[in-house]
């Protein structure tokens, strides 16, 4: 074996979050940074599900990135309630000794000492990890910038509200927050179940950040300066090397259902393109409402519809749609080359922050119907601050509810400047962000030189 204390070539522990949309950006990004260090070993730990989805998954995956499987917290044998948020909790609980004895076996067969810990920012205990080893602490925000000020403000916005805070208070106190109330704010921060491990999760990581030795998160400077220079005073180094759509090699996306050469027989702006993410799925009601929507207005519409969609469509929809070549339903789509397909005018999301830059990337409205955690304050963002999108009545799709935004953002004037105002203040400051000199690309290299030094 090879001496375990060679520092000649690094080593680098990855830390992931192994549910929600959370591991896979964060490998993409550990790849451009491996493409660049061909001699860093880069140990990828994350559960065994986790790695098989998403290493599946990676269209360009580098040599010195190597999975490794950490235990999930689920005894042999167990069976999980439809509880949705169990599995999680378990996994929690497991933390951080079930990455400890993985990391040491993978430094061990390595024959190299961990020189550098990146993470999920959920991961307040790989701070502390990364501080027993002295060594560098590089977490990754994957959501927003404004999510990420809030929950780094916690404190803050309890001392201020009350842990109780009416949902009608503004949070003006906080710079670039003067159209944001509290029920705008992520669950656990004032309102919600505060002592759920998923909550607490969140506090620690909020008070734990600002010792980091820097803080990367998918964004760009650009988009909202007045929060960017906020993060900067709460970190050591605030590191905006986004937006992922335009900064790293996408996904491998093939178009098995024949999305763009549908699209290709619409006109320009003219198409809505409904997509709700991997996780989550709509009420029946509000499907069967928004289906009634587009049948009403006529609009075509390209819907990518996970899971089993018997019964939760109106009878006879999807055969009077397809027949009609209004209306396509595919259980999944290339997201990234459908919303920068010339026809796209709106894409109808439950405001997720990669749909959200995504949208931003192909200078597409939203229409938004968040669901949990950072998504309301998305929507509020995108509708109330930036103006590229709105939501909906109450955060649930009615017919009417749904015409009105579905005629709003297609049909009208106010769409039309929608999509100009995504194209002049979001997507072109983006490219540049992204170019030469642009900043995240000056950020990226200054990343790769934290990581890999």
């Amino acid at each position: 074996m090879a001496d375990i204390n060679n520092e000649v070539e690094k080593h680098v522990a990855v830390l992931a979050f192994p549910f929600g949309s959370h591991a896979a950006p964060l490998l993409s990004l550990v790849n451009a940074i491996a493409a660049t260090a061909p001699f860093v070993k880069f140990s990828f730990f994350s559960t065994a599900v986790s790695n098989r989805s998403t290493f599946s998954g990676s269209a360009n995956q580098e040599n010195n990135v190597k999975p490794y499987d950490v235990p999930d917290g689920l005894a042999e044998g167990y069976v999980v309630t439809k509880n949705p948020m169990e599995p999680m909790e378990l996994f929690l609980k497991a933390t951080p000794g079930n990455f400890r004895s993985v990391m040491e076996a993978a430094a061990a067969e390595a024959g190299r000492k961990i020189n550098c810990v990146m993470s999920d920012a959920f991961f307040a205990f790989a701070g502390k990890m990364a501080k027993e080893m002295d060594v560098p602490w590089v977490p990754l925000w994957t959501a927003g910038p404004h999510s990420l000020l809030v929950h780094v403000d916690t404190e803050v916005i309890r001392q201020r509200l009350g842990y109780a805070g009416r949902e009608d208070q503004i949070v003006d106190f906080i710079p670039g927050f003067s159209a944001v109330g509290v029920a705008d704010l992520p669950e656990g921060i004032v309102l919600g179940n505060l002592d759920s491990p998923f909550s607490k999760m969140l506090y620690d990581m909020g008070l734990a950040l600002p010792q980091a030795t820097a803080v990367a998160i998918n964004s760009f400077e650009e988009l909202d300066p007045v929060i960017v220079n906020e993060l900067k005073s709460r970190f050591q180094k605030f590191l905006n090397i986004g937006p992922f759509p335009l900064t790293l090699s996408p996904p491998f996306t093939s178009d098995e259902h024949g999305c763009l050469h549908w699209l290709d027989m619409h006109k320009t702006a003219s198409v809505a393109y409904i997509s709700f993410g991997r996780v989550i799925t709509l009420p029946p009601h509000e499907l069967t409402a928004m289906a009634e929507a587009l049948e009403a207005t006529g609009i075509p519409f390209l819907w990518s519809f996970r899971g089993n969609i018997e019964g939760k469509l109106p009878e006879g929809f999807i055969e009077r749609t397809s027949s009609s070549r209004s209306g396509k339903l595919v259980p999944w789509a290339p997201q990234m080359q459908v919303l920068e397909h010339r026809s796209v005018g709106v894409f109808v999301t439950h405001c997720g922050w990669n749909s959200v830059l995504e949208s931003i990337a192909a200078r597409v409205p939203m229409i938004c119907r968040p669901v949990f955690g950072d998504q309301k304050l998305n929507r509020r963002i995108v509708e109330s601050v930036w103006g590229i999108g709105m939501g909906i009545e109450d955060e649930v799709f009615t017919k009417d509810g749904a015409v009105k935004a579905l005629e709003l953002t297609l049909l009208s004037e106010r769409g039309k400047k929608m999509r100009e105002k995504a194209e002049a203040c979001f997507k072109r400051p983006a490219l540049k962000a992204v170019g030469p000199d642009g900043s995240s690309r000056e950020n990226f290299k200054t990343l790769v030189e934290l990581i890999t030094k």
